[in-house]
């Protein structure tokens, strides 16, 4: 007899930490608006949509700049500070499930899908969706509730605005539903 899929939703917040707001280490444009829609998700699973995993970068490379163990900067943004009953899984690494308990404690909680916000979209959010994709887990990306920093390649600048914008895209279709946090609610 087969088991029946998952269908727990589950809200995952990614590195919505100090360090990417103003006054930070690592400063990220569209950080401050982000955070106020991943708050708007954060109350709608509060109040009974789901349960939500905190995912918090800890940097343990030599010669990090940021998100350094025991500073503010590493501490999780007020605006979606975690509850004592949320979990918080610590990461090291930009995919959130690489070397953590992350898939473990999902699929405990008997999730199917994953509605995710957090930063930065180009690296972590778009590192864990595609880990959760190939994982089995179904996901969708709050567009709005996401912000990225201008990137360069070469002698090409590329604004923030493309940097989201190019990796919401990508992620569109295969790996995620993109949404705004609007449709999501």
């Amino acid at each position: 007899m087969t088991q029946p899929a998952p269908t727990q939703e589950v809200l995952l917040l990614i590195d919505i930490q100090n360090d990417y707001f103003p006054g930070g280490a690592y400063e990220v444009p569209g950080s401050a608006e982000a955070a106020r829609h991943a708050a708007e998700l954060l109350e709608a699973f509060r109040r009974g949509r789901g349960p939500v995993v905190h995912v918090q970068h800890l940097a343990v490379k030599p010669g990090a700049t940021f998100f350094l163990p025991d500073t503010p900067g590493a501490l999780i943004h007020e605006q979606v500070r975690p509850l004592p009953e949320e979990p918080v899984v610590v990461k090291h690494f930009p995919n959130s499930f690489r070397g953590t308990e992350l898939a473990g404690l999902l699929r405990g909680l008997g999730t199917g899908r994953l509605v995710l916000a957090g930063m930065m979209t180009h690296m972590c959010v778009d590192a864990t969706a595609r880990a959760a994709f190939d994982l089995g887990f179904a996901c969708t990306v709050a567009a709005d509730a996401c912000a990225a920093p201008a990137q360069a390649f070469g002698a090409v600048q590329v604004p923030a605005g493309q940097v989201h914008a190019a990796f919401l895209a990508a992620l569109a279709g295969t790996y995620a539903t993109v949404l705004p946090t609007a449709e999501l609610l």
